[in-house]
């Protein structure tokens, strides 16, 4: 058996999106990979698993910088991707989970809507260490690949953390996931730091101005926030404001932080009875 790390590698763009031919690029060196992928474009499906997914795997090769990779796709969620590429496509358990590289930026409660970060999320909460990693595209490639995209800063600081999550200490009990957000005018000198996951959103949906509710028409998002209300220590404020890197650690427990005995008495001030 090999004693080389294994490394799963997915995504919520698709088995042939450039950028996890970018992320492939960046990990093939450090380990073994395990590449499982949807099959189609499944932004948006954040961790969800769903029913309707028939459990179908398929083997496909991928051709990248002349060298060939085996790997798998199916009509399933990114988070789906990881929990059957551990539970069915590998003998061993993967040492490293990494989701991306998006296109896209995932941040504030948005972060809890994207399909990377939900499948970072699912490998984290079956106790392996994962990255959920993001770019800054432009927004009509969110859902479309776009070919004029520049992944070398992305795949140079995915490398980055990767090294550090396989060769330093394991991290906190709480600490399931990182989320790591690149912005489009990042180099491999970029500063970034830890942040925390703003309270704020950063995509905002449009109205779409129907003129009749069964129209065929879909919202759309714009990314809108107040710079003068972000916390300073938020993924926003250092991606959108600094233009840094955001590197923020993500638990799978999301009890608000508060102190439960003091909400619960908060709660039982006014009793009732139903009638």
């Amino acid at each position: 058996m090999s004693t080389r790390p294994l490394i799963l590698v997915t995504n919520d763009d698709g088995i042939h999106s450039p950028g996890l031919h970018a992320a492939i690029e960046a990990l093939a060196e450090m380990g073994e990979l395990l590449i499982i992928a949807p099959t189609h474009q499944q932004t948006g499906m954040s961790r969800s698993l769903p029913a309707s997914f028939d459990g179908r795997i398929f083997p496909i090769q991928i051709h990248h910088n002349g060298r060939l990779y085996h790997a798998y796709h199916m009509n399933g969620s990114p988070a789906q991707c990881v929990l059957y590429g551990v539970v069915e496509c590998t003998a061993r358990r993967p040492d490293l989970v990494v989701s991306g590289i998006n296109y896209g930026e995932n941040l504030g409660n948005s972060t809890l809507i994207s399909g990377t970060v939900g499948a970072a999320l699912q490998g984290g909460d079956m106790g392996i260490p994962s990255l959920a990693i993001s770019l800054e595209t432009k927004k009509a490639y969110h859902y479309n690949h776009g070919h004029d995209v520049d992944w070398r800063a992305a795949s140079h600081w995915l490398r980055f953390f990767a090294q550090q999550t396989l060769l330093a200490q394991p991290w906190p009990e709480d600490v399931a996931a990182l989320k790591i957000d690149i912005p489009a005018t990042a180099t491999p000198t970029t500063p970034w730091r830890i942040t925390r996951q703003s309270r704020y959103p950063y995509y905002v949906s449009e109205p779409t101005h129907r003129s009749r509710p069964e129209e065929p028409r879909v919202l759309d998002y714009e990314p809108r926030f107040d710079p003068d209300q972000l916390e300073p220590d938020s993924d926003i404020y250092a991606f959108a404001v600094e233009r840094i890197i955001s590197v923020t650690p993500l638990s799978v427990n999301l009890t608000a932080r508060i102190a439960l005995s003091a909400f619960e008495a908060q709660l039982k001030t006014f009793s009732f009875q139903a009638s």
